[in-house]
């Protein structure tokens, strides 16, 4: 085993005091911009010189990329969205850079291609995001994502005839999607102010806004709805109900589950917008409303979250329960067909059932087996609507559902080119280091055997739950006898609150716990051995990774960190970071600053023990965990005396934080981790 050459890095004499603290930051310039640095670029440019020498010299890189694309040529299907009888969705025919936009003028007719963004760019780093038809389904408003940034351009499109009407909407971000007017004549999006060219990536991100923009006019004459000036670190949404009455705006200040609700009468030229809502306390998402009579999820009261209405009628805004808070935890809701269709989550598995507007029971949703159904969105009176269902061995089909039998249909099944019944998925628990249990999914050929070389994956933050999904890169790692398992530890949301709560501020030493117990876990019950286990996680995930590699350098063979959080004192400092500060805590304050500097992966890599192999990922283009994270990060490991495995580095080009990121280069980046992981786990990749 011979150490790579790494390139040099500059090291600058940056030392601040905090708190009394001396905190060293040798690699400071490596946050600048990539794209108006020299300096940063040139080593950028060096990292990936050495580090796809080191790939070439994997004799898996061939195989995986070969099977990955295999796997990856077959169809997907998105949810349809109904709107004026007809049916709109994406569809990606197996290796197309980027998926496709459809519409049907029937539910079983003949498709029609709407928006094709393959040929957008030569890159294929140009993605169709967020889009929306209009209630007649005459127009289609979409937005344009242009190499992986989280900022939009939004269009206008004619479906009629496939070509744009003009209008351009720039700079908007967070949109949480876009909102239609009933009579189609605008729309309501949220934005920021444009930023200074120079800080186009890495500006943090206040004063949002709502505005409606009016068609055919240019965008210097949209309407400003709703902004908070005074407080400029509020973010606001806004959709507009079912009955085209009300504007619903929602106010948020971090990552979170708390927001303020205002209600604007639409129907009232003089109205402004009514609290109805107005503490950042509780999370209160509206799902529907009956005239004055709306329906919300929220948590308060309910740490797993109940069904309440508010009739606006009322003087006092009393919330009703409609559906009190049951043991399992809620992780959706809509109405459809007039009743209300709830997404529970049972140990990570979901649940879908099915109540009347005033809170009867009506019984389950048949779901084809165990795993992740989501969907259930339409009008509150359309008596049809669609669900995707997935899981480890059941590639994402769309479902057609109806309300009033209660009857589910495949309404679009993929053919993937492997065969489910040669997998068996197993849900285990675990106990962490203060007795916790937690539940952690095992996922391998039924004829693999331990220990076997294991990728274990991880999130653990901001209350995201992760449930079973189909990957068919998965696939590829596990026909080579390679075992995948994915651990809910604590920080997530599949227990609600507390489970959130338990892994976040002065509880987040429990994720890395957590992550640590699963690895043992895996270790002492066979399935992998001491020297095959991979771990892999991307953005919170990303430091999870690096957190528990300074922690327990020992337990792992191969970590693969990717867009990750890795300097705890900055974070705040760019673009999306400030939001963070609600699962992190403020690096500004002292009590909040020990703990973030006790494991803050920039921050506590330790020399005189070696480390596991590591191949970080990042992006030129992530304005949501800069790469400068990521930068630092790898610099910093390459710096010190932690053994002689590998610690590199894998900056992709025009790409983000994900989202937009096209097939192909999916495919390679996949292919580069798996050999990585496969060369470091002791796993014989062998041609099919």
């Amino acid at each position: 085993m011979t150490k790579p050459a790494y390139p040099q890095t500059r090291r600058v004499d940056v030392v601040e005091e905090q708190f009394g603290v001396k905190v060293t930051d040798p690699y400071r310039w490596l946050e600048n911009d990539v794209r108006g640095d020299k300096e940063v670029a040139a080593w950028v440019a060096a990292q990936n010189q050495v580090t796809n020498a080191y790939l070439a010299t994997l004799p898996g890189r061939k195989i995986f990329a070969e099977r990955i694309k295999t796997l990856f040529n077959y169809e997907r299907f998105g949810l349809p969205t109904k709107k004026g009888g007809k049916y709109f969705y994406s569809h990606n025919s197996g290796l197309q850079n980027q998926a496709v936009l459809w519409v049907r003028d029937q539910l079983n007719g003949q498709g029609r291609v709407l928006i094709d963004p393959n040929g957008w760019s030569k890159d294929g780093a140009t993605a169709l995001a967020e889009w929306l038809p209009s209630e007649d389904g005459r127009l289609l408003a979409y937005s344009i994502q242009d190499g992986g940034t989280d900022w939009r351009t939004i269009k206008v499109l004619d479906t009629a005839t496939g070509k744009d009407l003009g209008d351009e909407v720039s700079w908007a971000k967070y949109t949480m999607g876009l909102s239609w007017a009933k009579d189609g004549s605008g729309f309501f999006y949220s934005r920021y102010p444009e930023p200074p060219a120079a800080e186009k990536f890495q500006a943090t991100s206040e004063n949002h806004k709502v505005f409606f923009h009016k068609l055919g006019t240019p965008q210097s004459a949209d309407r400003l709805v709703y902004a908070t000036p005074e407080n400029p670190k509020l973010g606001h949404y806004a959709g507009i109900t079912d009955d085209g009455r009300y504007l619903v705006i929602s106010t948020t200040e971090g990552t979170d589950n708390r927001n303020m609700v205002h209600i604007l009468d639409l129907k009232d030229a003089s109205a402004t917008p009514r609290t109805i809502i107005g503490k950042l306390e509780n999370d209160w998402s509206v799902i529907g409303n009956q005239g004055t009579r709306f329906f919300f999820s929220t948590n308060a009261g309910a740490p797993r979250d109940r069904i309440v209405s508010i009739d606006l009628s009322d003087a006092g805004l009393t919330p009703k329960e409609i559906v009190p808070e049951q043991k399992e935890t809620l992780a959706g809701a809509s109405i459809v067909g007039d009743r209300l269709v709830l997404n529970y989550m049972a140990d990570a598995k979901t649940e879908i059932r099915r109540y009347t507007l005033d809170g009867k029971a009506e019984g389950k949703v048949a779901l084809p087996g165990i795993g992740t159904a989501s969907g259930f969105g339409g009008e509150m009176d359309d008596p049809e609507t669609f669900f995707a269902f997935t899981s480890f061995n059941y590639p994402t089909t769309i479902f057609r559902y109806d309300v009033k039998t209660g009857a589910a249909t495949p309404w679009a099944t993929p053919k993937v080119a492997f065969d489910p019944s040669q997998y068996k998925v197993e849900q285990r628990f675990f106990a962490s280091k203060d007795g916790t249990k937690v539940p952690m999914f095992v996922v391998r050929k039924a004829t693999t055997t331990g220990p076997a070389p294991t990728l274990l994956w991880g999130y653990g933050g901001f209350n995201v739950p992760y449930t079973p999904s189909f990957s068919a890169a998965r696939v590829a790692w596990m026909e080579q006898g390679g075992v995948f398992v994915l651990a809910n530890i604590r920080g997530g949301g599949e227990y609600g609150k507390a489970w959130h709560d338990g892994g976040r501020l002065a509880n987040k030493q429990n994720v890395f716990d957590d992550f640590i117990g699963a690895g043992e876990y895996l270790i002492r019950e066979g399935i992998t051995g001491k020297n095959q286990l991979a771990i892999q996680g991307g953005s919170n995930g990303g430091l999870l990774i690096g957190a528990v590699v300074n922690q327990r350098p020992d337990l792992f063979a191969a970590a693969l960190p990717a867009v990750g959080v890795m300097d705890m004192l900055r974070f705040d400092r760019f673009t999306a970071g400030r939001y963070w500060v609600d699962d992190y805590g403020y690096p500004s304050k002292e009590a909040d600053f020990k703990r973030l500097y006790a494991y803050s992966p920039y921050h506590n890599i330790k020399g005189g023990r070696d480390y596991p192999a590591i191949l970080v990922t990042t992006a030129d283009t992530d304005d949501r965990v800069v790469p400068g994270h990521s930068f630092k990060y790898t610099a910093a490991l390459q710096a010190a005396n932690i053994g002689d495995k590998p610690h590199l580095a894998r900056i992709e080009t025009r790409a983000g934080h994900g989202s937009g990121k096209p097939t192909d280069k999916i495919i390679e980046e996949t292919s580069d981790l798996y050999a990585f992981a496969a060369k470091w786990t002791g796993m014989d990749v062998k041609a099919r």
